[in-house]
């Protein structure tokens, strides 16, 4: 069960971190909704399983699971980082576009 379980977890890490690689966000509605269905389904399972009595493949599969996540993680970060930059250019030509500049730091010349 628990090795169904990570596959299944993998899949969808794997899909997701592909589809990050390459910049393909449109599917990022059902990666959360997957990851989110895995995370309930795990963590229902750790309530009936003995952690002293895993199998060398359970071992090994959260080894693996725990190392593609710290992949994902890291280019989830990127997105991220990069989506609040274009945030940030963004509100800072609004704020400029609805300015008068009668409080801003430079000195507008009339024209």
């Amino acid at each position: 069960m628990l090795l169904s379980s990570l596959s299944r977890l993998e899949a969808t890490i794997d899909a997701e971190t592909a589809a990050l690689a390459v910049h393909d966000l449109h599917d990022q509605d059902d990666f959360n909704r997957r990851k989110s269905q895995s995370l309930v389904e795990l963590a229902r399972l750790g309530r009936t399983i003995d952690a002293s009595r895993l199998s060398p493949p359970e071992i090994a599969g959260l080894e693996r699971v725990r190392a593609k996540l710290r992949r994902n993680h890291e280019l989830l970060g990127i997105h991220l980082r990069a989506m609040q930059e274009v945030s940030d250019i963004v509100a800072t030509m609004i704020q400029s576009a609805e300015s008068d500049g009668t409080y801003s730091a430079t000195l507008r010349h009339p024209e």
